[in-house]
């Protein structure tokens, strides 16, 4: 059941960033001449309003088929200009176009703060550790804690890190790990000293994410509870949390540079799925507040994930689009059919790089499980 849950997670999350294109191509007068959850022979269909709306075989992915989107190939073998309808993609102003590529991966980025907004008016309970801390090398000798030599203590109860407070171990868990292989300032709580560490993290190859070599006291087990919000500043809070994870994510693409193995690192569909209908089945079975936070917490990140891929400058992804569109609304000029052409199989090998890396870190996460 686990990945049917899944396969409906991920048909969601396709369906809010195909309507976002949807939606935008029909505001600016752009005909939709087909629209699919799912790729490949189709299962089902209906025309709605000149809409061919479509169920296909494999389901994950989608389209939003716009008129004009077969004009690029026929234009480049007819060795002729663009010509475009007034109601098709690329008839209408490059701006707007723009703006159809952009909506897709906007809708993803609302979804992901009307998820987080949820979370925080829901609130929910955690467990974690206080942030007292022991050294891992005390009981593990093989370890390398860099918390040792830069002088830290197992008792140490640390306050700051980067001058942002420590209420937890979970808090000490989150800034340690988006800075691997850094410089950290670290102020601990010392028999009621304060005391300021400067300790170099190591980076965890295997993981990607940044140790320093200690603990958790596992004596000091506390229950805690999220702060709860009203409607207006839960829309704050998941704003915030949403631009806190286009951040966290911009630092693990920089971390993949660091010779991270990247089949740990890069998740295909397999493994994603498999982590959807996981959270779905374990969180609902504690309850429904827990389901709900984890399933939305997970739906967000990768809707975070979906807004920050598709905008990469890339043929094929919406990025593509936009930059084209852009380029020709700065310049007042349509770039010709074969440069549009022939950078789209940049974007092909780009997605087919991902593609198999995708599938090789899914084959081997399933074959080690």
């Amino acid at each position: 059941m686990k990945w049917l849950y899944g396969l409906i997670c991920l048909f969601f999350l396709v369906l809010i960033h195909e309507l976002g294109h949807f939606f935008a191509a029909k505001l600016f007068g752009v005909k939709v001449e087909s629209f699919s959850i799912g790729y490949g022979p189709v299962l089902l269909h209906k025309t709605i309003r000149g809409t061919d709306w479509r169920l296909s075989l494999f389901p994950l992915g989608g389209y939003c088929g716009m008129k004009g989107e077969k004009e690029l190939q026929n234009a480049l073998e007819t060795g002729t200009a663009l010509q475009a309808d007034s109601d098709s993609l690329f008839g209408v102003h490059p701006f707007k176009r723009a703006l159809v590529g952009f909506a897709g991966p906007f809708f993803n980025f609302i979804f992901a703060i009307i998820s987080f907004s949820i979370i925080g008016m829901v609130g929910y309970s955690y467990y974690t550790f206080s942030n007292r801390i022991l050294l891992a090398d005390e009981k593990n000798p093989e370890i390398h804690s860099a918390a040792r030599e830069a002088g830290l203590l197992s008792g140490d109860e640390i306050l700051f890190i980067n001058n942002k407070e420590i209420k937890n171990f979970s808090d000490i868990i989150s800034e340690i790990s988006v800075n691997p292989d850094k410089t950290i300032q670290v102020e601990v709580s010392r028999n009621g000293e304060k005391k300021i560490f400067s300790v170099h993290t190591d980076l965890d190859k295997e993981t990607g994410t940044g140790k320093i070599g200690v603990m958790a006291d596992s004596d000091s087990l506390i229950k805690k509870e999220a702060e709860t919000y009203s409607f207006f500043p839960s829309l704050l809070y998941g704003t915030k949390e949403v631009f806190n994870m286009i951040e966290m994510t911009f630092k693990s693409i920089g971390i993949l540079f660091k010779g991270v193995k990247l089949t740990n690192a890069v998740s295909g569909p397999a493994r994603i799925t498999d982590m959807l209908g996981t959270t779905v089945k374990e969180g609902f079975s504690e309850g429904f507040k827990t389901g709900l936070v984890s399933v939305l917490e997970l739906l967000a990140l990768i809707s975070v994930s979906l807004f920050i891929m598709n905008l990469l400058p890339f043929p094929v992804l919406d990025g593509g689009l936009i930059l084209f569109a852009l380029i020709e609304t700065v310049f007042r000029k349509r770039l010709p059919p074969k440069v549009q052409y022939y950078t789209q199989f940049i974007g092909i090998a780009f997605i087919a790089l991902l593609f198999i890396l995708g599938l090789s870190s899914d084959i081997i996460y399933f074959l080690r499980k």
